[in-house]
């Protein structure tokens, strides 16, 4: 138990009688008994606090002047924010009156403690009144402090490149990570709410405010939707996402200055435009269109729309185009290009070149030399040929794809007829073998089993592609208005095919049209 002290007030004399504490840090304060003693008014004699030690009980002289009796009291402590009340109890004087748990909560809000009152507190004093002991009588509510508003983003928001390593460790320039790509609603952001809080209240009843947050705002641009409950951004088109000063942006067309080394291969689900040159080896592969305003190299280019070169493609030899839609440059050299539809160019110079429509090199030039261009229905040129004797072959009357398709198949099954070819020496040796008594052993066995599996296959593959082939090839020729026309000179040594049927030019032409009559090519005016 701690120790107290009690004031004794005597006809002619003033005592504290001292309660000593069961444990030492319990032990009566001599601060605190002048501190109550000064503000009850009461003199006393310094000297005499100083004999209060020990643990005995005692009863020391502080005056020779007659006090009044002292009714039980207390002393407050409020705490600095006002959030706690503590109030320590001192004993009446051995004569004076005690105070009830009433007139306690009174006197509290008399002097403006009126929230937080902690009752049972007070009635355990009252019950035990256990002195100089400290027991928290109020109590306020904190605030609840809210948190920041914030936003995430669901794409790659750092704008810096990073080349992909390779399986081997070394770094691919090619493929840069530099492009967000998203998809027609697709999540792009969400807006996390600040939370504002809740207000607390001191022991004065006042209210304690939170600690303010900070508020977001989704800021979007076109092809953006925000959501009904305005907490998510969602995009409206196939494209890419970038964030720019905070603001979400979502573009079906990506436009770049070059396609090098600083953006690695672009690979994207809408538009295309580069500003100035595609760099050989490097890759643009597009879901819409592609446009360049400069040269492409010997690069690959794949387009599910179309593709438009300005200034025109040196292929190297190794570059490449191919187009569901249409193809339009100012020249194509040394190039491969196929296009589902047209394809229209200023000169075609040494390249491969398929039209599932026609072809068209009617410009200022517009001369065909070297390589091999088809389309389907038409070729409209200016100049076939050259007068160096180039190999220049054209052709019309049948899709370009069906003949490459042919191509492909009969590639195929001259591959399985030499598997087939290489393959059945052994079986039949196998099969002499087992005719004449002698065992193979198990691992032979395995193996000429494996052959005949291998066998069977191939045979099975021959069939089918020779079949799929001779369908292809019973559609050519059913163009029957396909026609080349030349608007200048077609110069000896050009190769005409049209549909199934072919020719070649002897003698230089001029302003002619080549058509199919009569199961050949005729050569008529235009």
């Amino acid at each position: 138990m701690n120790g107290y002290f009690q004031l004794v007030c005597d006809k002619d004399r003033t005592s504290i009688r001292i309660f000593p504490a069961t444990a030492e840090d319990k032990a009566v304060s001599v601060v605190e008994i002048g501190e109550y003693l000064s503000n009850r008014g009461i003199s006393y004699d310094r000297s005499a606090l100083v004999e209060i030690a020990g643990n005995g009980r005692q009863e020391v002289e502080i005056n020779r002047i007659k006090c009044s009796e002292v009714r039980e009291g207390y002393k407050l402590i409020v705490s600095p924010d006002k959030m706690k009340v503590i109030a320590r109890f001192y004993p009446p004087s051995l004569k004076g009156e005690k105070m009830s748990s009433g007139e306690f909560i009174d006197d509290l809000k008399f002097k403006k403690v009126k929230y937080g009152i902690n009752e049972e507190e007070i009635e355990r004093f009252f019950d035990e009144r256990i002195y100089c002991e400290d027991y928290v009588v109020a109590e306020g509510t904190p605030p609840r402090h809210g948190t920041d508003a914030y936003i995430e983003y669901y794409f790659n928001t750092d704008l810096s490149a990073r080349p992909t390593l390779k399986e081997d460790g070394s770094v691919d320039f090619f493929n840069l990570n530099t492009i967000s790509h998203c998809r027609q609603g697709d999540v792009l952001a969400k807006l996390f709410p600040e939370d504002l809080g809740d207000v607390g209240y001191n022991v004065e009843g006042e209210k304690v405010k939170p600690r303010d947050v900070k508020k977001c705002k989704l800021k979007f641009g076109r092809n953006i939707t925000l959501s009904e409950d305005k907490l998510s951004l969602i995009s409206d088109v196939d494209g890419h996402v970038s964030l720019v000063e905070g603001k979400v942006f979502v573009s079906d067309v990506l436009t770049v200055e070059n396609v090098d080394s600083s953006t690695g291969n672009i690979e994207y689900d809408g538009n295309v435009q580069v500003n100035g040159t595609v760099c050989a080896n490097f890759s643009v592969k597009a879901r819409g269109n592609i446009e360049v305003n400069g040269v492409v190299e010997g690069a690959q280019m794949e387009a599910g729309g179309d593709i438009i070169i300005a200034k025109g493609m040196n292929g190297m030899g190794k570059g490449t185009l191919n187009a569901n839609g249409n193809i339009v440059a100012k020249f194509l050299e040394n190039t491969t290009a196929t296009a589902l539809g047209y394809v229209s160019a200023e000169s075609i110079l040494h390249s491969t070149v398929y039209a599932g429509d026609e072809i068209m090199v009617t410009g200022k030039r517009g001369f065909i030399t070297g390589g091999r261009v088809c389309a389907t229905n038409a070729i409209n040129v200016k100049t076939l040929g050259s007068s160096m004797g180039a190999d220049t072959l054209v052709e019309v009357g049948a899709d370009p794809t069906i003949k490459v398709r042919i191509q492909n198949l009969q590639w195929d099954i001259a591959n399985a007829s030499r598997v087939i070819k290489s393959v059945q020496p052994l079986i039949d040796a196998a099969r002499q073998k087992k005719a004449k008594g002698i065992k193979l052993t198990p691992e032979q066995l395995q193996y000429t089993k494996s052959l005949i599996a291998l066998h069977k296959v191939k045979e099975k593959e021959i069939n089918d592609k020779a079949e799929e082939m001779e369908k292809l090839q019973e559609s050519i020729g059913t163009y029957c208005n396909a026609k080349i026309i030349v608007t200048g000179v077609v110069f000896p040594g050009t190769k005409i095919c049209i549909g199934d049927v072919s020719m070649v030019i002897h003698r230089e032409a001029k302003y002619c049209k080549f058509i199919k009559e009569d199961g050949d090519v005729k050569l008529t005016a235009i």
